[in-house]
């Protein structure tokens, strides 16, 4: 993990939000043991598209070489963390994002989804300049990873053709049926397509509605772009990180127009809830607001809408 993607990640959460402690989520539910989840049926509950989890025990999880402990903030947000402010909503199943804390070591997001088989999905993030990176994409998913993390800007998606190591992962994703998960910005987006026509088969998650909004108003301009894929059956968008997105503030009522544009043009089928935890859990933001914007305002959703965009859609992808 490159200096670049810890600037990208500090400026897209805003340096004025204040994380919850880590004691706070102590007390927000009840924790499930690997037993109780057993039983819990899973199936049946919400699902968190996004959310990302580490760990203060740094001997046993070290850090890449771009980060220091005081870049964890807040200090912890492990899974029994993430469990008890998830759980009381309803939320049963979360897919869990590499943290960019840890680089290429994907281990603690990996033991997070085998102490709680069934709970957790993940998207992992390999180094695509590594000749071997086809076989360990292969290798994650047998661990249950069913997407892979990019990071991108226009300059670094205009050269994902002439890369080797990334169109090896797209097309091990075609073959495979995961998916290639973008953090891309909206300038990004017209690579992305071309990507998207070199490898129609594959499938594409663009995460938080590709960052349109994240300087204040929702731009047209920049939707159309993000419309524009929804001509590629394989491209999925994820409805998430309120907080950073329009006027960041609850209800989030200003990013109900984009939605209903997303909805026509893409289907709920192909739209998913996410909070981006546990940056969205920040003093004046939390949980439920995020939740509610989809599951009780957006009154053009229908209810079959909802239970896609807050269940089917993640489920297909990350669960099966």
């Amino acid at each position: 993990m490159t200096s670049h993607t810890s600037s990208t990640r500090r400026s897209f959460t805003g340096n004025s939000l204040r994380l919850l402690a880590a004691s706070a989520f102590a007390t927000a539910g009840p924790r499930l043991s690997c037993s109780d989840e057993a039983t819990a049926g899973v199936a049946d509950g919400l699902v968190d598209a996004h959310v990302h989890v580490w760990t203060p025990d740094l001997k046993r999880y070290p850090l890449a070489a771009d980060f220091q402990r005081s870049d964890m903030q807040p200090a912890s947000f492990t899974a029994s963390e993430l469990l008890a402010a998830a759980q009381p909503l309803g939320i049963s199943r979360i897919v869990l994002i590499q943290m960019s804390y840890y680089g290429f070591d994907n281990r603690y997001m990996l033991d997070c989804m085998a102490a709680h088989p069934g709970v957790f999905g993940g998207v992992a993030i390999v180094d695509h300049e590594q000749p071997t990176v086809a076989d360990t994409m292969q290798t994650m998913a047998q661990h249950g990873v069913r997407g892979f993390r990019l990071y991108t800007d226009r300059a670094k998606a205009e050269a994902w053709q002439d890369s080797d190591g990334m169109r090896q992962m797209w097309q091990t994703a075609s073959e495979k049926g995961l998916a290639m998960c973008l953090l891309a910005n909206p300038d990004a987006l017209p690579a992305v397509q071309r990507m998207c026509q070199a490898f129609p088969k594959t499938p594409v998650v663009i995460d938080h509605f590709a960052r349109i909004g994240m300087r204040g108003a929702v731009d047209q301009g920049q939707l159309e772009l993000l419309l524009g894929l929804a001509r590629f059956p394989t491209v999925f968008v994820k409805i998430s990180a309120f907080y950073a997105l329009g006027h960041k503030q609850p209800p989030y009522e200003d990013l109900e127009p984009m939605i209903r544009q997303l909805r026509d043009a893409y289907g709920a089928e192909r739209l998913m809830w996410a909070s981006d935890g546990p940056f969205q859990l920040a003093d004046g933001q939390g949980y439920e607001p995020s939740l509610a914007l989809i599951r009780d305002r957006c009154r053009f959703l229908t209810t079959a809408d909802r239970d896609a965009i807050l269940r089917g859609t993640a489920t297909r992808l990350f669960f099966s």
